[in-house]
């Protein structure tokens, strides 16, 4: 991948989560929220790591404005995958965001150490997971000027 110029399209968000129920969750409150942006869906780390190379199934045009990342998947998982993103010359700006049920202070401890741009532990209420979800969003979204936004993918 190189960068080159910004463009007028908008940069997407990546999803890295296995849970059917979570990622219709996600989307839903995204779509509630008006959040214009294509969500592209992958199972794994190394789901997510293929797309970023442009192995997936998906081509991106634009490195995608921020990766919600599950830690605990099968194959490559979230741990691994934050620490191949973080350690790419390319990726490393793209925040990443780890979305996870583990509140185990290691995984809290690596991930930042890695280089995660936050951490939230998933809430087991649905109503307050809707309300992290939409903080979340309208945090990285909304509020916060993004790198990646300009760095085209080749």
């Amino acid at each position: 991948m190189k960068p080159r110029h910004p463009s007028s399209s908008i940069a997407s968000i990546v999803v890295v989560e296995d849970s059917d129920e979570d990622f219709d969750t996600l989307r839903e409150v995204a779509a509630k929220a008006g959040i214009a942006r294509v969500i592209h869906r992958v199972a794994s780390g190394g789901d997510c790591l293929a797309l970023l190379r442009g192995e997936g199934k998906v081509n991106l045009s634009l490195l995608p404005a921020l990766i919600v990342m599950d830690l605990n998947s099968h194959g490559v998982d979230g741990r691994e995958a934050l620490m191949t993103i973080k350690n790419d010359v390319l990726l490393k700006a793209i925040p990443v965001v780890v979305l996870t049920t583990s509140a185990n202070p290691k995984d809290m401890a690596f991930c930042y150490h890695a280089g995660a741009n936050a951490y939230h532990v998933k809430p087991v209420h649905y109503n307050q997971y809707l309300l992290l979800l939409r903080s979340l969003m309208h945090y990285w979204l909304d509020s916060v000027t993004l790198h990646a936004e300009s760095v085209k993918v080749s």
